[in-house]
């Protein structure tokens, strides 16, 4: 009877398997991905039918279906509301990101570049405090710890004056995040949503997160970058401390176009727009483009985002990244960039945070350096930070990695910004990151111990979901 009813159940995996493959073959987005699935599918369906389940998903009609349907109406109302009455400045350099993402580079902008936890925290929080009539705010991860605490009662002070305060999270990323934080604010008066792509709960649903940090008050001030809601963000929890990252203020026009992106994902969650208000009016010098991405975009324009900017490129491209796992586009554009010429240079940190990434992206910094792009691995501690520099007028500070999950799996968001002085204070600081760091060379990898590189090899054949 055991060996029976072992033969049934070993029948019944194997079919499932064969079934689960053929959805992989024509839903996963790439074929290296396909092939990958249906391979481990067919032959160990015992090993990878429960990772499918969690990680094999690459569609989710429901959301993209009402996502295109109603984001032409917000737009249309966004732009009746908070419009910038000047004419849309002409950039064609980087005229494809615009017309791709249907942005546009609003001139004007006053930027400040926050350049560590404490001063992103500061800012954000005294914002906050000073808020008259609304608050946006969106993370991937909220903690129940010093930090979090603090913003909870930053955003219920705000709420007991009167203000409007409307709070995404993820509900992967801030999966620890206890039911009580979330009831007291609930309690308080704040209107809170975790964000997920079907509005039923599905247990089986990890992939398609939504991985933006936005902050917006009055409509006048937003906050945009690669910090989360927690005490590692500023660097208080060894061993990856001390933590290395970057956010941006900003005031002007753009700031309409951080809230009609909080504004879609919000209309999805609840049903209804949040408060409509008019930006601050063009007092800087920047100009500045927003560009959020995600899965249910036409286009791979995450990728593309990278892509377009590697190739404006003509005399310097710096890149910092926590997880440096290029895609074919990616990595063919940054090989294209070292042939023009350009001094091209990648950051990426000395130790792991996820240990599958971190050796993967060991694999793939050998093969740049091959290539000829340099490679820098941070030593004092783990390096998070989402920027990238162009030449002498162009930054980017955002919540983009250049990873596979960002290209193609989470929704992102980023600040496209072209402006001499701001380009600048950017390179001060990537100057002062790449003063404490070593350069990667062909003998991290030739030395390493066997076992170490073909763990490298084997935890690369996990791109599609790294």
């Amino acid at each position: 009877m055991l060996t029976t009813a072992i033969g049934v159940v070993v029948i019944v995996l194997h079919v499932a398997g064969v079934l689960a493959a053929m959805h992989a073959v024509m839903n996963t987005r790439t074929p290296q991905g396909a092939f990958a699935w249906a391979l481990g599918l067919v032959f160990l369906p015992y090993v990878t039918l429960v990772p499918y389940l969690y990680l094999g998903r690459s569609r989710f009609h429901g959301y993209i279906d009402l996502h295109r349907a109603r984001r032409g109406q917000i737009q249309a109302l966004y732009a009746e509301h908070l419009a910038d009455a000047s004419p849309p400045v002409v950039s064609e350099r980087y005229g494809e990101i615009a017309r791709m993402l249907g942005a546009r580079f609003h001139e004007g902008q006053r930027l400040r570049l926050l350049v560590d936890g404490d001063a992103t925290f500061d800012a954000m929080l005294a914002a906050i405090g000073e808020a008259r009539q609304c608050v946006l705010v969106q993370f991937f991860i909220f903690h129940d710890d010093m930090l979090g605490r603090r913003m909870q009662q930053a955003l219920i002070d705000r709420v007991r004056t009167g203000v409007d305060v409307c709070v995404l999270y993820d509900g992967i990323g801030s999966h620890a995040l206890p039911h009580a934080y979330v009831d007291t604010l609930r309690q308080a008066g704040v209107n809170i949503h975790p964000f997920a792509t079907q509005r039923r709960s599905n247990r089986f649903q990890l992939n398609f997160r939504n991985h933006r940090k936005i902050v917006v008050v009055d409509g006048k001030r937003g906050f945009v970058g690669g910090l989360n809601v927690g005490d590692e963000y500023l660097g208080l929890k060894p061993p990856l401390a001390p933590w290395r990252d970057t956010h941006l203020e900003i005031e002007g026009p753009a700031v309409a176009d951080l809230q009609r992106s909080f504004a879609e994902d919000w209309h999805w969650v609840t049903g209804v727009l949040p408060p409509l208000l008019k930006p601050a009016p063009a007092r800087g010098t920047a100009h500045t483009l927003i560009a959020a991405t995600g899965p249910a975009d036409r286009q791979e324009t995450c990728s593309l985002f990278f892509v377009a900017l590697i190739h404006a490129a003509r005399h310097r491209l710096w890149i910092t990244t926590p997880y440096f796992v290029p895609d074919l586009a990616v990595m063919a554009a940054l090989r294209l960039a070292v042939f023009r010429g350009v001094d091209v240079r990648v950051l990426i940190p000395s130790r792991p945070d996820h240990h599958t990434v971190f050796l993967a992206s060991s694999l793939y910094a050998h093969d740049a350096v091959r290539a000829g792009i340099r490679v820098f691995r941070y030593q004092p501690g783990f390096i998070h930070e989402k920027v990238l520099l162009v030449d002498d007028d162009t930054a980017s500070v955002g919540s983009m990695n250049l990873d596979n999950r960002s290209f193609r799996l989470n929704f992102e968001i980023s600040a496209l910004n072209v402006d001499r002085a701001f380009a600048a204070q950017v390179e001060a600081m990537l100057d002062n990151d790449f003063a404490h760091a070593h350069e990667v060379t062909e003998a991290e990898y030739e030395k390493a111990p066997y076992l170490r590189r073909l763990a490298m090899h084997v935890a690369r054949l996990f791109d599609p979901v790294l």
